[in-house]
């Protein structure tokens, strides 16, 4: 009874604890420009972290994207590691927790001695031959005034959120990455496709150039001209490939399986894909559902309770002490009432002088916490510029799209006009020859263009913190 009220006495004080850490806000980020400043929608940022982002990649209707997608998370080993990482903070926050309650052991000891009868401390009159028989449970809670556990389980608590956070960064990055590597892989398969056939296409051209040749219709140097040709072409088409190998082998590892062994059949990008539209919101739904904001924001909570520890270490310690249990000579009377036993006790502790080593701490846990706050707002910043560097691309990149669609039929008319010319001998074969590689050189562009403007979508999505269900209209 005594044991148990011991330990509902010290619950009860530590959940009277104060804590020393300053009262805790977010810090005001850096403000966005004058113009999301002046929407009606305008409101303060509450990280989101956790909201569910979904299969955001899915807007884009690739079936074989959905599939690789979906074994990111069981293959891909960096986002083990991040899982490993998350429940190492979660069991930290219950070590830290465990300083709320008292500290209970048990031991016990029996012991038959035989004392030496020649001995000058043996008195004549007892046995040499003693038992001795004892169990124990003893207690020890230091007391929480002044709230150095609180602070340590709210600093704990804050690094889990943020570790939490840094996972769903982690997930986001790569899946955004995975998309990016398989439009890059797709495109490398149209580029192939397309020098394929250039390739095909001009060697035809050299045997004709050959047989001209043979007939005296043409000079040396058209042939010439026509071998380089080929051979550039070739040459460009074996850099594609290497590429593609090179994407194919990323693609494996993120998914966790062998590069060796993985292999993806070629899906040439469609010519006609373009990005899907994808709404920006408002800033202050960025600055919610972004997690590398939320866990920058959390380190920042995690810092400010790290100054009540701190402070806290400028106050006395408070410690209760309790005992109770059992001690006889004879293991049959144990547990009998004569021979129980208990105690209580308090004892205090407190540092008269360090050299300033408190004092140290403090001013270390305030420079922690400065800094937290200027990662957060540089992470502010960071996302502000990540999406507008996305917005500006998709919106430059739509317009050279349309450009470079327009030399794609400007090219293939004046090459089309070139060979013409060639075949009735009014030109040489230089002619052609610049005519084709404008041609090609047009075609490899607009793909390159194609595949810009999906991976600057994928990162629009990621700057935006992932795909999400636009929140119903506030009342």
């Amino acid at each position: 009874m005594t044991l148990r009220l011991v330990i509902a006495l010290s619950l009860a004080v530590g959940a009277a604890a104060c804590s020393l850490a300053p009262a805790y806000r977010t810090p005001d980020p850096v403000p966005p420009a004058a113009g999301y400043a002046a929407l009606a929608d305008w409101q303060p940022a509450a990280p989101a972290e956790t909201t569910a982002r979904g299969s955001w990649w899915r807007v884009y209707a690739n079936p074989a994207l959905d599939g690789l997608e979906l074994r990111l998370e069981p293959g891909n080993q960096d986002l083990r590691a991040a899982v490993a990482r998350l429940q190492q903070a979660r069991a930290q926050t219950r070590v830290a927790q465990s300083g709320f309650y008292p500290q209970v052991t048990a031991n016990g000891y029996g012991n038959r001695t035989r004392t030496s009868l020649g001995s000058p401390r043996f008195p004549q009159t007892e046995a040499p031959i003693s038992n001795d028989f004892d169990l124990e449970a003893d207690l020890s809670y230091q007391l929480d005034l002044f709230g150095r556990v609180r602070s340590t389980v709210n600093a704990a608590r804050a690094t889990q959120q943020a570790s939490a956070a840094d996972l769903a960064t982690l997930q986001l990055t790569l899946q955004a990455e995975l998309a990016s590597d398989y439009f890059g892989l797709q495109a490398a398969d149209a580029q192939q496709q397309l020098l394929d056939r250039t390739v095909q296409a001009y060697e035809k051209a050299l045997q004709l150039t050959r047989n001209l040749f043979a007939g005296g219709a043409v000079a040396q140097a058209d042939v010439d001209q026509a071998e380089a040709q080929l051979a550039g072409a070739r040459t460009q088409a074996a850099d594609v490939h290497l590429q593609r190998a090179q994407l194919e082998h990323a693609i494996a590892i993120l998914i966790g399986e062998n590069p060796s062994t993985f292999h993806l059949d070629p899906a040439p990008l469609d010519g006609t894909v373009a990005p899907p539209a994808i709404d920006a919101g408002l800033p202050s739904a960025l600055l919610e559902r972004r997690p590398d904001i939320a866990a920058a924001e959390r380190r920042v909570a995690a810092a400010n309770a790290g100054i009540g520890v701190a402070r806290a270490a400028y106050f006395p310690a408070f410690t209760l002490t309790g005992a109770g249990g059992y001690n006889d000579v004879q293991a049959s009377q144990l547990f009998t009432a004569p021979s129980r036993l208990w105690s209580l006790g308090a004892s205090g502790a407190l540092t008269l002088f360090d050299a300033g080593l408190h004092r140290a701490q403090s001013a270390a846990a305030h420079a922690a916490f400065d800094e937290q706050v200027a990662d957060y707002r540089k992470a502010v910043l960071t996302a502000y510029g990540e999406v507008e560097d996305s917005l500006a691309g998709l919106h430059q990149l739509e317009l050279e799209s349309r450009s470079e669609a327009a030399a794609v039929v400007a090219t293939a008319k004046a090459l089309d006009q070139a060979q013409h010319l060639y075949q009735a001998g009014a030109t040489t074969y230089l002619q052609v020859v610049v005519a084709e590689n404008a041609a090609l050189q047009a075609e490899l562009s607009a793909s390159n263009i194609q595949l810009r403007r999906l991976t600057a979508s994928v990162t629009l999505v990621k700057a935006l913190g992932g795909g999400w269900q636009a929140p119903a209209p506030r009342t």
